[in-house]
């Protein structure tokens, strides 16, 4: 890769380097996969966030702290997110932090609608009161949509809905970003506001609880069965690096271009990985060569989409953004990902970094094609 000129920059053409980019959410697993790819650009990134949960955390594996401007702190809390703002004084800002687990949703529906719903309204009255801030990105989810278990893929134009108190509050979260842009961000001049919408992202560096990739590898370490909750339900599965390639692309044209970018946008995978939990799974367990699942009685679980896909034509068409991972490459990125951090004890940034280009160099070979 190296003799092929390729670095995490290709395909940016410097658009990054130099700017000052401002993540919310950076010691979440997209966050700080987004942060590293940022970093490798020549971006100065400042990061607001909780704490890591544990030094499992991609954030910790990869050593952020050290090489990113975090600062800890809540998104619900305005005055000290503004505060951090004002000091930063940022170019361009993406919002991931978020309670983004489903099933803690019903553990914690205030906590969930709190954090979704008024943290992305902190985060735009920041970004109104920053003008320093040219692009601002809102990161929600496919979960979205109102879930009508079609067996196409959910527009940028369909209805917002949400069966669960997660999904709900990432509909509320769109319908927020949509009025403050009519209100606030579609005059000449102020600042370009998008928000974008991702499959069931998966990557090494993921180790939260309730998620089937993260719960398979912890259940290798410990040598039990994975257990699966609904092992027929269909995702559109993809690699982190995957949407995170959509987001950068997005918020470079709304900083160079402006609101003729603004709204909401897909970056889902193309038809071919959207598959069952059972062929991910056994597919991870080909690949990994370990691991087994069994698939409990589940009569009284909570609520769960069946099918839900996005439709990618309007990122293709106006971005010209298309996924380059095949579902058996995604598969092979991931279980690459998490066995660095078995293989490679100490600072996994490195390891990171080199996934970052050879995603890069796949998507150029695609491209080619």
């Amino acid at each position: 890769m190296e003799d092929m000129g390729i670095t995490p920059d290709t395909g940016f053409s410097g658009i990054y380097k130099g700017k000052r980019v401002l993540i919310t959410g950076d010691t979440g697993f997209k966050g700080s996969w987004l942060a590293i790819w940022l970093m490798e650009m020549g971006a100065e990134v400042y990061g607001y966030a909780l704490p890591p949960k544990s030094d499992r955390e991609n954030f910790s594996l990869c050593r952020l702290g050290t090489v990113v401007h975090h600062r800890d702190g809540d998104i619900r809390d305005l005055d000290a997110l503004q505060h951090f703002f004002s000091e930063v004084q940022p170019d361009i800002a993406f919002h991931l932090a978020a309670q983004a687990i489903v099933l803690d949703s019903y553990e914690q529906p205030h906590y969930t609608f709190e954090t979704n719903m008024m943290g992305v309204v902190n985060f735009f009255e920041a970004v109104r009161n920053t003008p320093s801030v040219k692009a601002a990105v809102n990161i929600t989810s496919d979960k979205c949509y109102q879930n009508n278990e079609w067996v196409w893929g959910y527009r940028e134009t369909d209805p917002m809905g949400g069966h669960d108190p997660y999904s709900a509050s990432k509909g509320c979260s769109e319908l927020i970003t949509q009025s403050y842009i009519r209100s606030f961000f579609s005059q000449p001049g102020s600042c370009a506001v998008a928000s974008a919408r991702a499959g069931n992202v998966i990557g090494g560096g993921d180790h939260a609880p309730y998620r089937i990739v993260p719960d398979f590898f912890r259940a290798v370490a410990d040598n039990k069965k994975l257990v699966i909750r609904n092992p027929e339900a269909i995702r559109p599965w993809q690699h982190v690096l995957e949407p995170l390639g959509g987001y950068l692309l997005l918020a470079s044209r709304l900083n160079t271009d402006g609101t003729a970018f603004s709204g909401g946008w897909n970056f889902g995978p193309v038809e071919t990985n959207c598959a069952t939990v059972r062929v991910l799974v056994e597919s991870i367990i080909g690949v990994a060569k370990t691991g087994e699942y069994e698939v409990p009685p589940s009569e009284n679980a909570p609520h769960e989409a069946t099918l839900l896909k996005l439709d990618i034509s309007k990122a293709n068409a106006r971005l010209n953004w298309r996924p380059s991972l095949s579902f058996e490459e995604t598969i092979g990125f991931t279980v690459t990902g998490y066995l660095d951090e078995m293989n490679s004890p100490g600072n996994l940034y490195e390891k990171r970094v080199d996934q970052i280009k050879a995603y890069i160099e796949k998507n150029m070979l695609n491209n080619a094609l």
